[in-house]
């Protein structure tokens, strides 16, 4: 079936139509804003897990009496210390 005539017109007003409603959406988008609200336990974990992080790796205190100790000559610790500790 043929329609006589020149749609060009009708196409053209869709795709305005459908311009100014997508613009139309992107306003309504901009206004809002996500949010996130966190429970009494995820902040009580957010705070410990910072705290652990704060902590250093390493027991300084403890590395530099065992410097002092080894420069002097007086740290002595036995294999068998050694490998206990290794196997705990």
């Amino acid at each position: 079936m043929r329609i006589p005539g020149d749609f060009s017109n009708i196409a053209g007003i869709y795709n305005k139509n459908k311009a100014v409603s997508k613009i139309e959406r992107i306003q309504d988008v901009k206004g809002k804003k996500d949010a996130v609200i966190l429970s009494d336990r995820a902040r009580d974990y957010q705070i410990a897990f910072k705290a652990v992080h704060q902590i250093p790796d390493i027991r300084e205190e403890k590395i530099r009496q065992l410097e002092e100790k080894y420069s002097s000559g007086t740290y002595q610790i036995s294999g068998k210390e050694v490998a206990e500790k290794n196997i705990e």
